[in-house]
């Protein structure tokens, strides 16, 4: 099945709003009802709020100056204070996103969407290696706790192989019905 465009998800709930049937809207975009009805029940029958930007995220225009201030080569106490936020909240901006050198704001902006975007799939289902070494773990009866320090003290260069307690936890206890 093919996914729906964000165009065709506007498309959609704009002609349902005004009234228009499923037939009608498969038509339009070359799909079939069944698939526009299965596209609304997934929401419930209710249109999703638009994602937004949280007041506290980094926006375009922020990571705009915080190019230029790196082209002009500002410190990043500097660039900081002039968009009010704190100086580690740049740096790790920057670390995100190429670092000094490779930094641009266009596409940090891209990635920081990229990364919001929710539900996100659970770290312990995509990454086998991890899931082994947790389950491992968990044989031996170790907890959550212990299992998430052991890991960042066994592979501290391996971003892929940290896990939260939190995370191990939901696993553990969110079990899909």
């Amino acid at each position: 099945m093919r996914l729906f465009t964000e165009a065709e998800r506007v498309e959609v709930w704009e002609r349902r709003q005004a009234g228009e049937l499923n037939r009608s809207i498969g038509r339009r975009l070359g799909r079939s009802a069944g698939s526009i009805r299965a596209f609304v029940e997934s929401f419930g029958g209710v249109r999703p709020e638009p994602r937004r930007r949280s007041p506290s995220c980094l926006s375009l225009t922020e990571r705009e100056e915080i190019s230029r201030g790196l082209a002009a080569g500002e410190l990043l106490c500097v660039i900081a204070d002039r968009l009010g936020r704190a100086p580690s909240t740049i740096s790790r901006e920057l670390a995100r996103n190429g670092g000094r050198a490779g930094y641009r704001a266009h596409r940090a902006d891209q990635l920081a969407w990229q990364r919001a975007r929710r539900p996100q799939a659970c770290k312990l289902a995509t990454n086998e290696t991890l899931r082994a070494e947790v389950e491992d773990k968990l044989v031996l009866r170790w907890s959550p706790q212990q299992i998430s320090g052991w890991l960042k003290h066994t592979y501290p260069d391996t971003e892929a192989m940290h896990v939260s307690h939190e995370t191990i936890y939901l696993t553990l206890f969110i079990q899909p019905l």
